[in-house]
């Protein structure tokens, strides 16, 4: 049998106190001395009680809990996510910032997709990696006067004030230049195909800086199966002047592809140089490591929780350090 729920008059009879003086102890309103407040969480600790904190809330208009919102990860498995080094990265550096500023952060669905849950609706505010283009789920939050703030742009809407820069020209020409210095002088894109900052920024640099003549992009779906990435080789090495330089953004595609390139014999790097738009532990373990771009997930993180923390509580001095945009983990993919 279920034992009934302690109350905090059982608490407060126990501790030989008032009601009053165990709200305050738990709510951490008024002034109750620390002895006092200790014998008051014995108490409860004997009884087994706890506040409500659902209704705490309520009472506040603050729960004291952070949504978070990994935008490409609807409809992808969690051991996909897994296999990605930036979402536990970033998602564990957020947690950590709220926790120490009395937040907890929670992964929740989206709330715009039909049928999924409302809990992020319960949230204070919410924090969305990579808005798609002319996002449903920020349109929500607007309206709703949810405070919000983004990992990257909505494509179609860059002056959103509540967005984290995540440096993707900068990037785009980091990597570019590291190629070109390890001698590719034709080099392809593989592009994912979400509606996202991360895949138009980057295209659009890439086509200002590549002649008209010698550009090559490749559209492969983030989701698609991996060998998507070894029919883009296939591609690549049919075409009448095959590029010399690949930046391939996700992970998955980048390692397929660069073992389609060496089982047909081409070399990696002396004929063929290649870089990943994002880190992962498959390019770390592959036959050559791949060189990756660092898109610093746990600056990034630390950033989204404070940019939302300042959002609700206005009188927060909270500073974190700013993300090293462009680092370039380099490997044998492309060294000399």
């Amino acid at each position: 049998m279920r034992r009934q729920r302690s109350t905090i008059r059982d608490v407060a009879r126990r501790a030989g106190v008032s009601v009053t003086t165990v709200s305050h102890t738990f709510s951490g309103n008024g002034v109750v001395n620390p002895s006092t407040q200790a014998r008051v969480r014995a108490a409860a600790t004997a009884l087994g009680y706890h506040p409500d904190v659902v209704a705490s809330g309520l009472r506040r208009s603050r729960l004291g809990v952070i949504g978070l919102v990994l935008r490409p990860a609807v409809g992808v498995e969690p051991q996909q996510i897994q296999d990605v080094d930036y979402f536990p990265r970033f998602a564990g550096a957020a947690a950590l910032t709220s926790l120490g500023q009395g937040y907890a952060l929670m992964l929740v669905a989206d709330p715009s997709v039909p049928d999924a849950p409302a809990t992020a609706w319960a949230c204070d505010g919410i924090i969305v990696t990579d808005p798609v283009e002319h996002d449903p789920l920020v349109a929500a939050l607007r309206v709703g006067g949810m405070p919000y703030t983004l990992v990257g742009s909505d494509p179609a809407d860059p002056d959103d004030p509540h967005v984290i820069d995540i440096a993707t020209e900068p990037i785009t020409d980091r990597v570019l230049d590291h190629l070109a210095a390890a001698g590719a002088t034709r080099i392809a894109l593989i592009l994912g195909t979400d509606p996202i900052e991360w895949n138009t920024a980057t295209e659009r640099r890439y086509r200002e800086r590549t002649p008209p003549a010698a550009q090559y992009v490749r559209y492969v779906p983030e989701r698609s199966d991996p060998e998507e990435g070894a029919a883009a080789a296939d591609e690549l090495l049919a075409l009448p002047e095959p590029p010399d330089g690949v930046y391939c953004m996700t992970s998955d595609h980048a390692r397929a592809l660069v073992d389609r390139l060496v089982a047909r014999g081409v070399r990696v790097p002396e004929d063929v140089r290649v870089v990943c738009g994002s880190d992962a532990d498959g390019l770390r373990n592959s036959a050559p490591e791949i060189t990756a771009v660092d898109l610093q997930p746990q600056a990034l993180g630390r950033q989204a929780a404070a940019a939302l923390l300042r959002q609700l509580e206005p009188a927060l001095t909270l500073e974190v350090p700013p993300p090293a945009h462009g680092t370039l983990v380099v490997r044998t993919s492309t060294r000399a």
